[in-house]
This record gives structure tokens, C-alpha cells and sequence, in this order.
């Protein structure tokens, strides 16, 4: 009897979402697949979410390595990095890089990530100006640091917060420049804003809030940075953190169905049936991520369809957020505020301890939960906002947190 020959199975896009599908796949068998994968930067598989940790000097770049290039060929894992995938023709399923290599398949998981998005304003060419995004931004930004100067981070999210720590770490003069009033205003609401503004003020961050920046000044490099108010405040480094879009290029060039995303289904599955997509370049059901737990589910779901299997349809976990700055304990998961009468709000300060606490509440159940100065309750406030348990028995108590619950069964997962 002839012995059926495995499918070519290829991941283009050596990021952290499209791993997760190989490693989810070969947890189902290791002969199911010959699989190949095709990263466009020239390192192995790395934590993307570890780079601040990095450049604050708290780890390695060693230590954030995921898979190392032993590991691909212990798996069997042919790996190509440095050389991205330029063209993919789907009706001959061959995807042919820069360099010209061509690599044939059965089964494709695009993962090609996001790209930093830059307002387009004068002086973005000049050196000294970056995003930060993946390791070679991050060793502009080390060298940068060696000699001191002065750092702007345009965008107080969570990255830039982030970078700006780092930065600050490595002895720069760092002024963040926030469009809007708040700080990570997508996490947080003004009270706990305000919290955060005033511990990075503390710690040497300057910050600047509706900041528009109008433009970069500089001769052969950065100088300054102009905001449309007329003020310059000087720069040796930009450092842009103002947000992600979809890298959907190359899945557009494909033929593929693509919106703000690669437009996947509830299995992963693009508008072509041989090509999967996971990570920040999709769009499911009008929605693209940016966080891990929607990405890992993402990984899940579609390692499982291309194991043959047929798993639940992909259900994105509630957004949660923790802000990686050592001293500064922030979380958030949720929605941030009420939205009706209908919700309740249940707030906890301590200003000389500056905690602060908010929870949101609809229906009876938990809705939302921002946390300042005391975090540890997080993961459970998550569990119950995604569980979608009611917690009107223990809504008096609710905000003191689980010890006060301790012996109420573990929130289910759906």
C-alpha cells in the first residue's frame, strides 16, 4: 500500500501568534505536517511583549527568545528569516520571497503582524526618528541611549509608557507627548490616569498632554520636536508609539478578502480555504487585536482545523491590560466606565496609599475593573468579567477583592 505523503503546512510570519499555531499543531502530532516558516526579520522567534523589559535593562535578549534555531531543526522545521515573503500565488499555492526563493504548499497561516503607524508629518526621514517595534528598533534606541540626551515618545499608551521608562532608565531626559488628556485612555479613566501621570512625573518622565506634534526639526538629524502650539522641545531621539495597523499587503496582493484586516471566519480560515490567518493582521467579525490572549485563542482555534479537528468557533476573550514599569502596578480589563443607568460603578481610593479602584457592573455581573497601586486581583476580576458570572450576592465585597471570597467556586471560562 502507498504510504500518503504528509502536507506542506507554511507560516509566513515568524512572530508570536503564528508560532503559537506550530507549537499547537505539533502538540496534536509531530507527523501530520512537513511544515516550513519564513520571517522577515533575521532573528528566531521572539516575546515582541518583552522589548521594554529589554531596553529597561531588566532582561537579555537571550532571555526573551522563544524558539531558538536549534529548536526548528529538532522539530524538523525548515526556517528561513531575513528574507520576506514578496508574493503568494495562491492558484499555484507557491510563496516566493525576496531573494527569489520559491516555497510550495498545501496549507498556509498567514501571520505577517501589524505595522506602526506614523502621522505624516515633516522630518520622519531624519536619522535618530523611529517606532518601536521589533529588536532593530530596539538597538537604535540602546545606542542612541549611550550617550544620554533628550527622548520624546510621541503616544502615551501602553507601549509608549513603556519605551519612555526604558528610555528613562538608560539615562535620557524623556518627555512623552499624549494627544488626548488621559494616559492610555483605552485602559484607564481619568482618576487613575491622573495616578499614573503623577508616578512617571515622579520618577523623571515628563509629560505632555493634548500634544499635537507638528513636525520634526532637525538639519542631518534630529534636533527638536515642534508642536502645533509653536513650542520645540529639543530631541536627540523620537521614539513613535501612537498605534498599529494591520499588515494585510500581502494578503491583498494574494487576491485575499482584506477590510481594515485579512478577513478570517471563526475558524481562522481566509476567503481562500488553503490560507489561514492569525495574529494583529486579521479582522474577525469587524474586530482586529492587539493583545496576546485574543492572539493565543486565535492559534487554538486554527491549529486545531489544521489538525482536522472541529473546535468552537473563535470567541476573543475580554481585553486585559498590565503596564510593564517596575514601581508603577496598573490593570485593567473591561470596559472603563457606565454606560446607562442601568450600570453601577463601585470606586475604592486611598489617596495617601494612591490606590484606587473601579469596578463596573451590568446586570449583576462584573463588567469592568480598572486597578491602580494594588493589582493582585486582577487575573480574578478578569475571570469574572469573562465568565460572565452573576456577583450580585457579593456585590458589598466585591471591590475588597477575592480573599474575601475565597471559599466562592472558581469562575467558569466560556
Amino acid at each position: 500500500m502507498a504510504i500518503r505523503a504528509r502536507q506542506r503546512l507554511l507560516l509566513v510570519g515568524n512572530g508570536m501568534a503564528g508560532m503559537r499555531v506550530i507549537d499547537e499543531t505539533l502538540s496534536g502530532g509531530r507527523d501530520l505536517f512537513d511544515i516550513a516558516v519564513i520571517g522577515a526579520e533575521p532573528h528566531p522567534n521572539y516575546n515582541r511583549v518583552m522589548l521594554s523589559s529589554v531596553l529597561a535593562g531588566e532582561k537579555d535578549l537571550a532571555d526573551i527568545i522563544l524558539h531558538s534555531r536549534d529548536w526548528y531543526g529538532a522539530n524538523g522545521i525548515a526556517l528561513r528569516t531575513g528574507d520576506p515573503v514578496a508574493n503568494i500565488d495562491a492558484r499555484r499555492r507557491i510563496a516566493t520571497t525576496a531573494s527569489g526563493h520559491a516555497e510550495p504548499y498545501d496549507k498556509l497561516v498567514l501571520a505577517t503582524g501589524s505595522r506602526p503607524f506614523v502621522p505624516p508629518i515633516a522630518g520622519l526621514d531624519l536619522p535618530g526618528v523611529c517606532a518601536f517595534r521589533n529588536i532593530a528598533d530596539l538597538d537604535l534606541m540602546r545606542a542612541a541611549s549611550r550617550d544620554g540626551g533628550h527622548a520624546i515618545v510621541v503616544g502615551g499608551g501602553l507601549l509608549g509608557l513603556e519605551a519612555a521608562f526604558g528610555l528613562m532608565k538608560r539615562g535620557m531626559k524623556v518627555t512623552v507627548l499624549h494627544l488626548m488628556q488621559t494616559l492610555m485612555e483605552r485602559q484607564l479613566d481619568e482618576a487613575a490616569g491622573l495616578l499614573l501621570r503623577q508616578a512617571l512625573e515622579s520618577r523623571g518622565v515628563a509629560v505632555v498632554t493634548k500634544a499635537h506634534t507638528e513636525a520634526i526639526v532637525g538639519e542631518t538629524r534630529v534636533e527638536a520636536v515642534r508642536l502645533a502650539d509653536g513650542r520645540e522641545l529639543p530631541a536627540d531621539l523620537v521614539v513613535f508609539a501612537v498605534g498599529v495597523r494591520p499588515n494585510i499587503d500581502l494578503a491583498r496582493a494574494a487576491g485575499l478578502d482584506i477590510n481594515r484586516g485579512i478577513v478570517v471566519d471563526d475558524f481562522m480560515q481566509t476567503s481562500d480555504p488553503d490560507i489561514f490567518a492569525v495574529g494583529e493582521c486579521v479582522e474577525h467579525r469587524g474586530q482586529v487585536f492587539g493583545l496576546v490572549a485574543p492572539l493565543w485563542e486565535q492559534a487554538r482555534v486554527c491549529a486545531s482545523v489544521l489538525r482536522g479537528q472541529t473546535p468552537g468557533a473563535y470567541a476573543p476573550p475580554s481585553p486585559a491590560t498590565s503596564l510593564k514599569i517596575t514601581g508603577v502596578d496598573v490593570f485593567s480589563a473591561g470596559v472603563l466606565a457606565a454606560r446607562d443607568d442601568g450600570d453601577e460603578e463601585i470606586t475604592l481610593r486611598d489617596a495617601g496609599q494612591r490606590l484606587y479602584k473601579k469596578l463596573v457592573l451590568r446586570d449583576g455581573r462584573l463588567a469592568g475593573a480598572i486597578l491602580y497601586g494594588e493589582i493582585s486581583d486582577g487575573p480574578w476580576f478578569a475571570e469574572l468579567i469573562e465568565s460572565g458570572r452573576e456577583v450580585t450576592p457579593m456585590r458589598d465585597t466585591l471591590i475588597f477583592g477575592r480573599a474575601l471570597h475565597a471559599t466562592t467556586p472558581e469562575p467558569a471560562h466560556v
